[in-house]
């Protein structure tokens, strides 16, 4: 070895020893005749103290070395006499007495500081000098941890790692596929997995009736902060199990994450249907650390004679407490907020109770006082508050002021800090209509059960699937799966698929069905998600060693990029030319 110690290793209980250290220069500071060098690795960082009394020859080259210089040091371990309570080595220093040069380096092209002067593309395309940083260093760190307590958990509990298959058959339910061209067999295409699902579940067929896989998974559809063209899940399933079973076992899994990585003890999460989750909060996966709960007015407020409201599906609003002083600035701000193209909403309306019992209002000249101090009454409002309300189309309606929820939470500080609300969203659709496709998809994927029979109108069919939520991000999703081949088949035929069709992409599956399916369900984490989450970061690039850009691009080896001729003949590729 090179080194007896790490850069984060030495107390004052090895004063006196001899050590030999090795890492790069954080930065060097020249003092007359002494000159201080801190030396980092990935365990931390050690002060270097060079002085003319005890060598001055060393000391002058010690002032020739720069920032990211790769060095080998040795020489006595003392006690600081200007201590640094930061750090944990902050008690003592190493007096050098030999130092060796292992590699010196350029000027980096931003500095290598937790708070850096570097923008976002410059450092993805100098990746390995951004993940010398402690912020991405400690990410990383937590990311390995969150792995190692999955495993450690799931074995106690009986379930089995298994790799499945990247090279698969790519499927038409879902995200675009990325697509590997086959040498052998010109013209056909493998894809890379989307998700192990049909595999997991053929292994609940062979008999493995607890299995789990850390997987790398590829979706080839936009990108923003929470995706990835490749990404990693906490891959599971389970067998002879119910919806219960599932809920209560990887609720367990995420309660143990949060205690052995955080030392967080969460409580019993919330449930909650998919129905109520969009009538009182506007989305699937409601942020559940601060209240805004919507409330409804539709049967008080349509057919009054106000056009807008009587045009309306639906009238619904958000109470701000302590708010009615908010200048009309302010609620023009908000106002122009929702009409924004991708909110959608057509404008906002704002009932103010006043301390002095007043009421002031958007919509004052529609409606008496009277009529206004029902709604507020009805809003639970108190004096003092102020009421938002979007009125319109239903579907439209509740996600813009489940948009405004968001934004007012963020601007006013609702949200606590290093505070978690996790909770169960159940009983979604089993379907959806596409109107880009004109037919019927899977909310989650062909293979999700219904609860009850698939009789009635298809629209109201609900689905035996949970989806986890953790402060506003959905962090897992599963389902108890078909494992009836008759329902399956129905399934499919609700979906527009021939019997052919099915046959050709699910052929596989079916028939592994013939020889005895046992009921089965399992449940996928977003692994990036889930660790973004714990270290308190917005982006899922930042637990990531090596992610692509919001383009979809590998800055550091610029990737994807184009292959040559020969490759593009030997896979029987032709490329036109404009």
């Amino acid at each position: 070895m090179l080194r007896t110690h790490t850069c984060g290793e030495l107390r004052v209980k090895d004063v006196g020893k001899k050590v030999v250290l090795c890492g790069w220069v954080q930065r060097r500071r020249d003092l007359g005749h002494l000159t201080f060098i801190d030396m980092r690795d990935r365990y931390g960082i050690t002060q270097l103290a060079f002085s003319t009394d005890i060598n001055p020859e060393l000391l002058n080259e010690a002032r020739l070395i720069h920032r990211e210089y790769v060095i080998q040091v040795s020489g006595i371990v003392r006690e600081r006499e200007s201590k640094n309570p930061h750090i944990p080595t902050g008690d003592i220093e190493i007096v050098v007495d030999n130092m060796k040069v292992l590699n010196p380096s350029i000027t980096p092209p931003f500095t290598i500081e937790d708070q850096t002067d570097g923008g976002e593309e410059i450092r993805m395309k100098y990746r390995y000098l951004d993940l010398r940083r402690n912020p991405l260093k400690n990410n990383l760190i937590l990311r390995h941890q969150l792995a190692l307590e999955t495993r450690k958990y799931l074995d106690a509990l009986g379930f089995l790692e298994i790799e499945t298959p990247f090279l698969i058959k790519s499927t038409p339910e879902g995200a675009r596929d990325f697509v590997v061209p086959s040498r052998i067999h010109k013209g056909e295409f493998y894809a890379l997995p989307q998700s192990p699902q049909t595999f997991k579940q053929i292994l609940m067929v062979a008999g493995y009736d607890r299995y789990f896989q850390i997987v790398r998974c590829f979706r080839d559809e936009d990108l923003r902060a929470d995706r990835q063209p490749e990404f990693t899940q906490i891959d599971c399933e389970m067998s002879f199990v119910e919806q219960e079973d599932i809920l209560q076992t990887f609720e367990g899994l995420i309660k143990h994450l949060f205690k052995a990585i955080k030392n967080i003890d969460l409580p019993s999460f919330q449930r909650m249907s998919y129905e109520d989750a969009m009538n009182y909060y506007g989305t699937d996966k409601p942020d559940l650390r601060f209240d805004l709960k919507f409330v409804h007015f539709t049967s008080i407020l349509k057919n009054k004679g106000f056009q807008v409201f009587d045009k309306a599906d639906i009238i619904a609003g958000i109470v701000l407490k302590n708010q009615a002083s908010v200048s009309r600035k302010q609620i023009d701000e908000w106002t122009e907020f929702v009409k924004d193209p991708k909110i959608g909403a057509n404008g906002l309306i704002y009932i103010k109770y006043n301390h002095d019992n007043s009421i002031k209002s958007s919509i004052d000249k529609y409606f008496t006082e009277e009529q206004l101090k029902e709604v507020l009454n009805v809003a639970n409002a108190q004096r003092g508050d102020v009421l938002l309300i979007i009125a319109g189309e239903k579907i439209k309606t509740l996600k813009a002021l489940g948009q405004l929820r968001l934004h007012l939470a963020k601007q006013l500080n609702l949200i606590p800090e290093n505070s978690y609300a996790c909770l169960w969203v159940l009983d979604f659709p089993l379907f959806e209509y596409d109107e880009e496709e004109q037919r019927w998809v899977s909310v989650h994927h062909p293979f999700t059960s219904p609860i009850g029979d698939l009789s009635g109108d298809v629209a109201n069919i609900k689905a035996n699937a949970y989806d986890m939520v953790i402060n506003g991000t959905e962090v897992g999703g599963g389902s108890i799966r078909i494992h009836d081949k008759q329902v399956q088949k129905k399934v499919f035929e609700l979906l527009g698929f021939t019997e052919e069709e099915a046959s050709k992409q699910f052929g596989f599956l079916m028939n592994a069905f013939e020889y005895g399916a046992p009921p089965h369900g399992g449940i996928a984490f977003g692994f990036d998600r889930l660790t973004a989450i714990m270290c308190g970061t917005d982006s899922i690039r930042d637990v990531i060693a090596f992610p692509k850009n919001n383009a979809g691009k590998d800055m550091m080896i610029d990737a994807p990029s184009a292959i040559n001729q020969k490759q593009l003949e030997e896979l029987g590729i032709l490329i036109h030319q404009n």
